[in-house]
């Protein structure tokens, strides 16, 4: 999970293939975070190209930078949540048809090599953040959830859907607004790891003490307070490390 203020940008590495969800997005400083971050540390990581951009919603702490992204780096397709589509994401629309970028919404899995992506979405809502990609993945036995910033009700739907018992790691929904993590919803997940992607200070008050009380038997990793963080796996050996910001 990249540090990248009060937004959104998590880079899974996978078989020899990168993706990317969401690339966070700061309307007063656009362009800044593709260019001093997120391309940055993929060309550190000796990464060239991105297989799969995902999309979790289109707010615009979640895909401001995706036209800069797609502008500077090759990205092979793009995922899109379900619903209407929104005026930034037309306009990223046109962009991957100009440059031919396959683009897809509301899917229901991915396939990444030997890997899964499950998209836990059980019906169209009509606000961005519940309809939200919600993306159920494991890799290696361990198992991740991210939520993109799906409400409560998104959560409730998800449990009378599914079985998902002790998650390993959660992407906290709408970077720890009060509007999401529900009670009901973490002790039935149950996760190991939590991170939320939010900014210092900001100025909506995230993470909301509520949630950070639900998440209190879990290991809470902030990039507030960490900076980026990282999950390695390697022959069934998993680590975490973070870079203060």
């Amino acid at each position: 999970m990249i540090d990248v203020d009060q937004g959104d940008s998590t880079i899974l590495y996978l078989n020899n293939q990168t993706i990317v969800i969401d690339t966070g997005g700061k309307r007063q400083n656009p362009d800044s975070i593709t260019n001093n971050i997120i391309i940055p540390f993929l060309k550190s990581k000796g990464l060239n190209s991105i297989q799969t951009l995902i999309i979790s919603h289109g707010d615009y702490d979640h895909m401001g930078e995706a036209i800069n992204l797609v502008e500077n780096f090759k990205v092979e397709k793009v995922i899109f949540n379900c619903g209407e589509f929104n005026d930034l994401e037309k306009e990223l629309i046109k962009i991957l048809d100009k440059k031919k970028i396959k683009h897809y919404s509301c899917i229901k899995e991915l396939n990444i090599d030997k890997n899964k992506l499950y998209f836990l979405q059980t019906k169209e809502y009509d606000n961005e953040n519940d309809n939200s990609n919600v993306i159920y993945t494991e890799l290696d036995d361990y198992k991740f959830m991210f939520m993109g910033d799906a409400s409560s009700t998104t959560e409730h739907e998800i449990l009378n859907e599914y079985n998902l018992p002790n998650i390993d790691v959660l992407k906290v929904g709408h970077h720890g607004s009060n509007t999401s993590s529900s009670k009901e919803f973490i002790e039935e997940i149950n996760p190991k790891y939590s991170i939320i992607s939010v900014g210092k200070n900001n100025r909506y008050g995230h993470p909301n003490k509520e949630v950070l009380e639900n998440l209190k038997k879990s290991k809470i990793y902030r990039t507030d307070k960490q900076g980026s963080i990282m999950f390695k796996i390697k022959k069934d050996k998993f680590k975490i490390e973070t870079c203060s910001p």
